[in-house]
């Protein structure tokens, strides 16, 4: 199988306390770029992510959106600072001794003075968070893969069917060429005639010119390779994987033949299938930009 570099996934993961929520979206991208956006305190758990992430993702550019709502009641917590207490009280005692005043102060009056009693967060089990937000990674992730993976199948047909169409114009250059030759040769040996009218013609001249026209025009070579680049293709899309790079690689030294191809014709048949072939290939490359 292979996979598409478009993509789309989200899940929810959910537990007494807490709920997490991860949604993730890609576009093609030449290597593996991930974008992530979450609250500040999961913060921690950045690694880890991209770590998981690389399970599902070989390339593209991936942004991630990450919401956490915490339904805890009792994170925070009432904390009484003892030595705080302590000074406040040695202070009023002195303040009394100075002054000769009496010491009036009650509980309820130091339990309002800063600090004495102050609301602290308690910290969030990191262990159980995690255990959540994994979940909402993973599950994200797997519908993501799901859908490239759906995207890719569709690229595939398309791009064989593409191929195949390119198949076609070689095969038609691969009968027309020695045609070519032939006609050459014809029209040269009536062209030499109409000249020399009753004159003995060179009949190795004559062959020397067809010689030096067929190998000028001549793209055996040319077509053998990008036959052999059209099937390699077919077969790497049959076979999947991670192949966008190699793919891309190969429609570049396709676009190379068929330029020589064109380059070398001189016939308006062959150059109208080589420009056909030109505008596949660059249909083919563009489609191989969005292949994992």
């Amino acid at each position: 199988m292979i996979k598409s570099m478009t993509g789309f996934g989200r899940y929810e993961a959910a537990e007494a306390d807490r709920k997490i929520t991860v949604e993730m979206k890609s576009v093609n991208h030449r290597y593996l770029d991930v974008n992530i956006k979450m609250p500040k305190k999961l913060n921690f758990f950045e690694a880890a992510i991209r770590a998981e992430l690389k399970n599902y993702i070989q390339r593209g550019k991936v942004d991630i959106f990450i919401t956490y709502e915490d339904f805890t009641e009792n994170n925070v917590c009432i904390k009484y600072n003892k030595d705080i207490a302590a000074e406040y009280m040695g202070y009023l005692e002195q303040m009394a001794e100075d002054f000769h005043l009496d010491n009036d102060i009650r509980v309820s009056a130091l339990s309002r003075y800063p600090e004495v009693l102050a609301m602290e967060e308690q910290s969030p089990d990191e262990e159980e968070i995690w255990k959540v937000l994994d979940k909402a990674i993973k599950g994200a992730s797997e519908n993501f893969v799901e859908t490239r993976i759906k995207e890719g199948e569709n690229l595939r047909e398309d791009l064989i069917s593409k191929l195949n169409v390119m198949l076609s114009h070689v095969e038609f250059i691969t009968e027309r060429s020695p045609q070519l030759v032939a006609e050459y040769k014809d029209k040269l040996r009536e062209k030499v005639k109409e000249l020399l009218e009753d004159t003995q013609m060179d009949e190795n001249r004559l062959l020397m010119e067809v010689t030096l026209f067929a190998d000028k025009v001549c793209v055996d070579e040319e077509l053998v390779r990008l036959k052999s680049h059209i099937e390699t293709t077919k077969s790497t899309l049959i076979e999947g994987g991670s192949i966008g790079r190699k793919l891309d690689f190969i429609a570049q030294e396709m676009n190379r033949e068929a330029n020589t191809i064109l380059s070398k014709a001189n016939d308006l048949e062959i150059s109208n299938r080589a420009i056909e072939l030109k505008t596949e290939i660059e249909k083919v490359r563009e489609q191989i930009q969005n292949i994992e």
